[in-house]
């Protein structure tokens, strides 16, 4: 059996650093914003080169919380990708705002630096590209379109932790920047946690706010808040992993390396547009045997999925508001894209076994 991910294997490598650190955290009974969120958010500031890095309880809840402290609201719109998971576009209708689709690079699967500018309308106040499969967007003429007409940028870094654009790190290009620590995730928890990098104080001070029910003092409340935070186990962990963060993303990339060697004859590998560093939270190809290949890697105990099989205008959720909205690229991928297992400790007999598996479905 060749899972997607294999988090038993990373457990068991730093089994004595994480376990001591769990027990250390369970022992000093500082389990709500104890010492080891905060130094967590201090190390993780330094590593991305982040002026401020706020905690909270999910990866969803960092980008709602991050689009509150924007002051995003009712009657605004926020452009962002159809070809994400539907957290982004979540985030967004609970602050009360719009999402609005823009199509995605056929490449990448990125949003299209080259469609945002002319979905901006008097209602848009915000940006939000996703970094997804940690590959990073285009953020160049992303951040200059933001710049032009006045836009806050907030970036989706849920799968693109360590990923870098020319030489800086994903969430620090923006004015805010949200990440996850689902346990998947190339730096995940046991559990569910998120963060959110500010580009300004005042900003992080509002997320700190929000993650705290409204309270910047105990018992005063100044704005209605919410109770996302980070608790301190989940810390600990994180702080242990993060030390290893550049090796599980060198793995990463060695895994995905070969795969593109072995099956770029056979079908449309990932696409790296140089721009950044790509840190695979995800190997995700095209093809048009979707349905054949999968069967073939079931058949051998192999797993693969499909991240995402319906692009988010086309959702259940938002089929009716946006009936009439045709973005061909996402649905196009959306219908052709799989994706392979992949994780830092993955053997090279593994990610050969699964490329031969692969090849075999489709020359048969």
């Amino acid at each position: 059996m060749i899972a997607m991910v294999d988090l038993k294997t990373q457990y068991h490598a730093l089994k004595a650093e994480i376990d001591k650190a769990v027990l250390d955290a369970i022992e000093s009974t500082q389990f709500i914003l104890g010492p080891n969120v905060t130094a967590f958010e201090q190390e993780t500031a330094a590593y991305l080169g982040a002026p401020y890095a706020v905690s909270c309880a999910s990866g969803t809840d960092a980008l709602h919380l991050a689009i509150l402290a924007a002051g995003i609201g009712p009657g605004d719109e926020v452009i962002t990708s159809p070809f994400t998971f539907i957290a982004t576009a979540e985030a967004i209708c609970y602050a009360g705002a719009t999402p609005v689709f823009v199509d995605i690079d056929p490449q990448t699967f990125n949003l299209d630096p080259a469609l945002v500018e002319a979905a901006i309308t008097p209602r848009t106040k915000a940006v939000i590209p996703v970094h997804l499969f940690g590959q990073p967007a285009n953020m160049t003429p992303i951040m200059a379109v933001c710049e032009k007409h006045n836009l806050l940028l907030i970036e989706d870094c849920a799968q693109s932790f360590g990923a870098a654009v020319n030489g800086k790190m994903t969430g620090t290009l923006g004015s805010l920047g949200c990440f996850s620590f689902f346990p998947s995730k190339n730096l995940g928890c046991y559990g569910d946690g998120g963060l959110v990098t500010c580009a300004t104080a005042e900003l992080a001070e509002q997320v700190k706010v929000l993650r705290n029910h409204g309270s910047r003092v105990r018992y005063h409340h100044s704005i209605i808040g919410y109770n996302s935070r980070l608790d301190d186990i989940q810390a600990a962990i994180l702080r242990v992993k993060l030390k290893r963060i550049d090796e599980f993303n060198a793995g990463r990339r060695r895994v995905a390396q070969l795969y593109s060697e072995l099956l770029k004859d056979v079908v449309s590998v990932p696409f790296e547009d140089g721009r950044g560093v790509h840190v695979y939270h995800q190997y995700t190809l095209l093809t048009n045997k979707r349905d054949v290949i999968m069967a073939r890697l079931s058949e051998q105990q192999i797993s693969s999925a499909v991240y995402y099989p319906i692009p988010l205008h086309k959702q259940d959720v938002f089929a009716e508001a946006y009936a009439g909205v045709r973005l061909p690229v996402a649905e196009d991928v959306a219908n052709r894209c799989m994706s392979l297992p992949v994780y830092p400790e993955m053997p090279e007999e593994s990610v050969r076994l699964v490329a031969e598996t692969v090849k075999g479905a489709i020359v048969g």
